[in-house]
């Protein structure tokens, strides 16, 4: 019985595989591989290079070469027998084609027997025999095949080869699933047509034939035609199969049977731990509220888990699966908040500002209590870091009154992540959807997907395209999920996404949501929250009150200004926490009882400022005009220089690391110039006489973008004509070659961003007016705004005197919009 542990192998070697082994081109043998090697005779089953192969060693003969192997080389022949039955095998009983093997693991068994883990090198041909006793040894020859480049032929053969042996894999258990991987990613296509051969459960003779082709494209013929017709027989045996199951018909007997066991148990007193749990699966089911075609399928589990032994590792899936079914809200809701005015308190208590987010949360809320009934909806908060988006999920949930749920999708690559695994695998769980659905316990839940924009995809699947189905309202009142492998209805989830750049979301992704923008706060919307937020959370926090700390409005705005750099508020929490810190650390020395922290007394706190934040020019200069910008940061006001330099080439130089539409708007200011040189009064062959240097500090940050146009253009007129501009007049707006100003994006941020600096006046294009709306009323009240159509009425506004034939416009529009 020893000895018929052991695995060999056999086919006979035809007269065209000779040819074909010996007209094939061989390479040198490694130096490392001796000339001769002791042979090891295998039994019903091949081996194949770069694969390893666990054998059982147990015949005398085996035992003597195999410790001769391990002393010297630690190399051995691998070869199949002709015959399974042959007990003592000399050289005729052998193939001529086996497999040079290095020993990798050795274990001895008490019983006098060897495990040995082989790893196949490559492919060797018999030559001659050395020794006969007390064991064989022979003299090979390798027969290493050079892998051919991946033509057209070989690389369809091999996408062949791979979908058949997929297709074999999912109908046949005997071959693991983890086998796939394996496969589909080798490259060389005899190391595929060999790995497939010895997954495969194919008898030896069909392996050995695999095994002494040496001409890799008839290896991968011969894999193909072998795996098509293991495919015809795994189909066959299918619809024998289902033709006895039909035969044997539905199991009324046995339910019968089992139906009077359970009340012979019950006349004599017995309790059968296993029926009573069954049955106990059953009332649970009946009570969860489950719809009716989830109900058919757990009935359907009870009834596999009645079957099986109760040790049964099928057994433990299943009553896993049913646990998680029982524990899912299927039925389970809490009811909306239906008082619009409390959810305002309650939205507006917890941040300042986000005025749409809020309108759109209590729109809602108005349309459910109107209809009683409306689809939950998608929402997307796109904006950059810091401004509350994440946050802002927390208190909607708490205004609708309804659990709130969290997953963050940041550097999620695998689609089971999102669907779950299929109950194949082992450890297969739910996805995340259904997970936080489970850990919220209702069905109607604010749920928020955080980070999608940080969403990955590999190998193992796309998740952007798994979250189409839970996030489109059309489709996801029957989401499937890969280890339910039942509908479940997530229209009543009210589903929040946040994302930092939309651009990354792919599009039919994007369409599914609505999106709404969060711009960043504001300097003054910033104030309000470290006064109404920050600093009360830190005083707590660090236990400190307010009669020990007291910051004032100017030094909160310092803070903002000087310390801290962002669209957010993150910063500037932890700049306040610092100075909470070091408040805390002087009350608890004793050395301070109450500390008003102003202006002037910030930097002993936070030291020396970090940031500078824009102001206006001292005076008007000649070349020097100043332009609105809008960053993720909020806007800023930025100087524009420009100098003439004399010269005889005319060559424009650009500097501050300006991006390519930069760059092109001050061509487009250069040109329209040049063609209004007349009308400006300057010299036509300017730029024949002038080198033109244009520069943007800071030089260290990256520019782009249209909205420079018209203060370039003015820089260069200024230059030109030696008129100074304004430096209380700030501008934006983009430029064409006829002069059009066109709109732009950012007019909150940047008229913010003037009022800041002290400027009083701001150019703008006229189809930006309707955009005053969104600005403070106490900033809108404080500027006078001048919307232009054309950069003929920017020049006599922003230049101290109009240029040229130019005439000035000195009507500035104020107060457009009603406070």
């Amino acid at each position: 019985m020893r000895k018929q542990n052991e695995k060999n192998t056999s086919t006979s070697k035809t007269t065209s595989q000779r040819k074909r082994a010996s007209s094939t081109r061989r390479e040198r043998k490694p130096s490392r591989i001796p000339t001769e090697l002791p042979i090891l005779p295998i039994r019903d089953n091949v081996y194949f290079p770069h694969m390893l192969a666990p054998v059982l060693i147990g015949r005398e003969r085996s035992l003597q070469a195999a410790k001769s192997a391990l002393e010297s080389h630690k190399m051995m022949l691998m070869v199949a027998q002709r015959e399974v039955n042959v007990e003592d095998p000399n050289i005729d009983d052998l193939f001529q084609v086996g497999i040079i093997a290095e020993v990798v693991q050795v274990l001895q068994v008490p019983d006098g027997t060897l495990r040995v883990v082989f790893r196949g090198l490559e492919r060797a041909q018999i030559t001659r025999v050395t020794q006969t006793d007390p064991y064989l040894v022979v003299e090979l020859e390798p027969l290493s095949v050079k892998e051919p480049r991946v033509k057209t032929d070989i690389e369809a053969l091999m996408r062949m080869a791979v979908t058949l042996f997929e297709e074999i894999v999912q109908n046949e258990r005997s071959v693991p699933p983890e086998t796939i991987p394996a496969v589909m990613y080798i490259e060389h296509p005899g190391r595929l047509a060999d790995t497939i051969a010895h997954f495969l459960p194919l008898k030896f003779t069909a392996k050995q034939e695999i095994l002494e082709t040496l001409d890799i494209h008839e290896r991968l013929e011969n894999t193909v035609r072998i795996l098509r017709r293991e495919l015809e027989v795994i189909e066959v045996q299918h619809r024998i199969r289902d033709r006895v199951e039909q035969e044997m018909g539905d199991t009324q007997r046995e339910y019968y049977l089992r139906e009077q066991m359970k009340i012979i148990q019950k006349e004599l007193g017995e309790r059968d731990e296993r029926m009573s749990e069954v049955e106990e699966y059953r009332e649970k089911i009946m009570q969860v509220g489950m719809p009716e075609d989830v109900l058919e399928r757990a009935f359907k589990e009870v009834e596999r888990l009645e079957k099986m032994p109760f040790a049964s590792p099928e057994g433990s899936v299943i009553r896993t699966y049913l646990d998680t079914m029982l524990t899912l809200p299927w039925n389970q809701r809490t009811d909306d908040q239906m008082d619009i005015q409390e959810a305002a308190l309650i939205l507006d208590e917890d941040h300042y500002g986000l005025t749409k987010v809020k309108e759109r949360i209590l729109e809602f809320l108005s349309v459910r209590q109107l209809s009683g009934s409306l689809k939950g909806p998608i929402l997307c908060f796109a904006g950059p870091p810091g401004v509350g988006k994440t946050s802002i999920g927390r208190s909607i949930a708490r205004a609708l009154g309804r659990k709130f749920v969290r997953i963050s999708l940041g550097g999620v690559r695998d689609e089971a992540e999102i669907r779950g695994h299929r109950r194949t695998y082992v450890g297969a769980l739910p996805g995340r959807i259904i997970q936080g659905l489970r850990q919220a316990g209702s069905k109607n839940p604010v749920f928020m997907l955080d980070e999608i924009d940080k969403l990955g995809y590999d190998f193992r699947g796309d998740p952007t395209s798994a979250l189409l189905e839970a996030l489109d309202p059309e489709q996801n009142d029957r989401f499937s999920d890969h280890y339910l492998e039942v509908p479940f209805d997530l229209s009543d989830v009210m589903f929040i996404t946040t994302a930092n750049l939309l651009e990354t979301v792919p599009a039919p992704l994007r369409d599914r949501m609505e999106v709404i923008a969060f711009p960043g706060y504001t300097e003054s919307e910033k104030l309000q929250i470290a006064i109404s937020y920050l600093v009360p959370r830190n005083l707590e926090r660090h236990g400190l009150t307010k009669k020990h700390l007291k910051f004032t409005d100017d030094a909160l705005l310092k803070i903002i200004r000087e310390y801290t750099r962002e669209a957010g508020v993150r910063n500037l929490e932890r700049e306040i926490a610092t100075v909470c810190r070091k408040v805390a650390r002087k009350v608890a020395e004793g050395a301070a009882k109450s500390i008003l922290v102003r202006e002037n007394t910030v930097e002993t706190f936070l030291g020396a400022r970090r940031y500078q934040f824009g102001i206006k020019e001292e005076k008007d200069e000649v070349g020097v005009a100043t332009g609105l910008v809008y960053t993720e940061f909020g806007g800023d006001i930025v100087s524009v220089e420009l100098s003439l330099v004399k010269g005889h080439e005319g060559r424009v130089l650009l500097t501050g690391q300006l991006g390519d539409v930069m760059k092109e708007s001050a061509q487009a200011a250069l040109t329209y110039i040049r063609s209004r040189a007349e009308q400006l009064n300057i010299d036509p062959e300017f730029n024949r006489k002038y080198d033109i240097h244009l520069h943007v500090p800071a030089g260290a940050i990256p520019k782009d973008g249209p909205s420079a146009g018209i203060t370039m253009a003015t820089a260069l007129a200024s230059a030109l004509t030696n008129i100074p501009v304004r430096r209380d007049v700030a501008m934006t707006g983009e430029i064409t070659l006829r002069g059009r100003v066109l709109p732009i994006g950012g007019v909150k941020e940047k008229v913010m961003a003037a009022h800041r600096a002290g400027i009083y006046e701001v150019i703008l294009p006229s189809d930006n007016e309707k955009d005053l709306e969104e600005i403070p009323d106490h900033v809108r009240n404080a500027i006078t705004f001048q919307f232009v159509k054309h950069v003929d009425e920017v020049l006599p506004i922003a230049l101290a005197k109009a240029p040229g034939t130019l005439q000035a416009r000195k009507n500035g529009k104020k107060n457009l919009v009603k406070a």
